[in-house]
């Protein structure tokens, strides 16, 4: 054969091992499997059946207002149901609420106690027995300023009822003592009537203080035991209740549930830091200018704080009142620009700085939610209004982002094997001494030295 058919032949052969080649098939098969499957393709129009249900004479904007409108109403009476279960439990509702923001703001002390390896019983214990202390502390020296700031508040205000008296009579007004002595005498009676009652309203007003009292109680033991397991057993609380759940809901529901307690916690933490500012700001502005019940006002602030915008609106607006009452009007304006100034500080820095993200929330809203709050259950519901608000905004917003698939990993890259040339699949005889003598002159020359050696080997050994 000459050498251009040998050359024919080999390439022949080398096609032919590149097309059988398992290697090249492993690699288009993963290559086809990685691929993702081409989307269905949608059924032509004409075979699409029509909707029996469908009225020709009934438009659709109408049929689709009518879906959201009855999907609408029965949205709102399930929302008016549990409003008036929680309306008849709200001896339960109430403490359990409060007991959650007390968790949220007491939890990290009760983290870093069981990190010091504290058993969580004993550390949630000491934290609310600290807690209670704390308050306990705090109400009885507001009490006591309270108590020594009345007399002084008193006295101020009878100079300045003496005041608007001397003005009515040498003023622009020019009025007579009997008619000023008349009109203060008519409100006095008035004040008088409004507070009289006979035997059985205040027979009934006994009662309602002492339901109030009694109720008032109940709460309290509600709220330290409901805060105590909340501190303790608050997750394994949380797993139960999920456990309830289908199982296609339980992750989205855990996500949700993680999202709206970190909204919580991030709440509560920054509201205390800018009511424990604001009492300091205010207050150490009234003891400055040596208003009246400083410290009782600037513990008013610090309340007042929680309930966004409309609480500090309301504790500023008393400590300008009380200025004015016990002082002048130069020092009420000077507390009313120090308000002003302390609220813009609050509300332009430290809440966008300290709360961010977590809990963002227009100020329509926050207003709207505290307005709702006072009309549904009072000042209490003015007080849970905006972090309720903040924790469902969180779990709503968790539930419509999609969860991040899991990463998956890629599978290892084969390590590319050579592809044999036709002489390796031609020669499948065994190689002598390992080396692998293709051509054939030689693999007979090393055959014929192997069997010389060999035979030498057998002389000299007989």
């Amino acid at each position: 054969m000459s050498r251009l058919g040998r050359t024919s032949a080999r390439a022949r052969q080398v096609w032919r091992a590149l097309r059988k080649n398992p290697y090249l098939e492993r690699v288009e098969q993963a290559r086809h499997r990685n691929e993702d499957p081409p989307p269905p393709e949608p059924p032509p129009v004409d075979d699409l059946e029509p909707d029996p249900e469908a009225d020709p004479g009934i438009p659709r904007s109408l049929k689709v207002a009518s879906s959201w409108a009855w999907r609408t109403l029965v949205i709102a009476a399930a929302v008016i149901g549990v409003l008036y279960l929680a309306d008849i439990l709200a001896v339960v509702v109430i403490p359990m609420l409060i007991s959650l923001l007390l968790a949220a703001m007491l939890q990290p002390l009760v983290a870093l106690l069981v990190r010091a390896h504290i058993p969580r019983s004993l550390a949630a214990a000491v934290v609310l027995v600290a807690g209670l202390g704390t308050v306990a502390g705090v109400l009885t020296y507001v009490i006591n300023q309270f108590i020594e700031g009345v007399p002084e508040l008193v006295a101020n205000v009878q100079r300045g009822v003496q005041t608007i008296q001397t003005w009515a009579k040498e003023g622009p007004l020019h009025l007579e003592q009997a008619q000023i002595d008349n009109f203060f005498k008519q409100l006095s009676d008035s004040i008088s009537n409004w507070l009289a009652a006979d035997p059985t309203s205040a027979a009934e007003t006994a009662g309602v203080t002492l339901g109030v009292a009694l109720t008032t109680l109940t709460g309290l033991f509600l709220v330290l035991f409901t805060t105590f397991f909340f501190m303790r057993d608050g997750r394994r609380i949380w797993n139960f209740l999920i456990g309830m759940l289908p199982t296609a809901a339980t992750e989205p529901m855990v996500r949700a549930g993680n999202a709206s307690w970190r909204s919580l916690v991030s709440y509560v933490r920054a509201t205390i830091l800018v009511a424990v500012i604001d009492a300091v700001g205010i207050g150490a502005g009234l003891v400055l200018l040596k208003v009246p019940l400083a410290i009782p006002l600037a513990a008013l602030v610090f309340l007042g704080a929680f309930v966004p915008i409309v609480g500090a609106t309301v504790s500023g607006a008393v400590a300008v009142l009380v200025a004015l009452v016990g002082d002048d009007w130069v020092t009420a304006l000077i507390v009313l620009g120090l308000v002003l100034a302390v609220q813009q500080l609050e509300g332009n820095v430290l809440q966008p700085i300290l709360m961010g993200r977590a809990v963002s929330i227009h100020p329509l809203a926050v207003v709207l939610a505290v307005g709702a709050g006072v009309v549904l259950a009072g000042i209490i519901g003015a007080l849970i209004a905006v972090p309720l608000v903040a924790v469902l905004n969180a779990g709503v917003r968790q539930l419509r982002m999609k969860p991040s698939p899991p990463p998956t990993e890629e599978p290892a890259e084969e390590s590319p094997q050579p592809v044999p040339s036709p002489r390796d699949q031609t020669d499948s005889r065994p190689t002598l001494g390992g080396r692998g003598f293709r051509c054939p002159q030689w693999r007979d020359q090393a055959r014929t030295t192997a069997d010389g050696h060999r035979n030498r080997r057998v002389t000299k050994n007989r």
